[in-house]
């Protein structure tokens, strides 16, 4: 009981593509195909040096570091 044979499987494989359909699970698949791909590629991106950053695409988030009036800085203590 603690094992499942191919045959587990293959049940279990025509009751999820009769429950959610080959659309959807197509769909599913490529959507989380793209997020592996995002994340792989925000890692590349994220191991580059501010130096090779200069180039970044026009598209591309930068930090403010103009100070509004009502900013608040605060210094986070940690618990000892």
């Amino acid at each position: 009981m603690g094992s499942f044979s191919i045959w587990h499987w293959l049940i279990v494989l025509l009751i999820v593509v009769m429950v959610f359909g080959t659309k959807k699970l197509k769909n599913i698949g490529s959507d989380l195909g793209g997020a592996v791909k995002g994340f792989k590629d925000g890692i590349k991106e994220g191991g580059q040096t501010p130096a090779d950053n200069a180039g970044a695409p026009a598209g591309q988030v930068t930090q403010d570091t103009r100070a509004d009036k009502n900013t608040i800085d605060v210094e986070a203590k940690q618990k000892s």
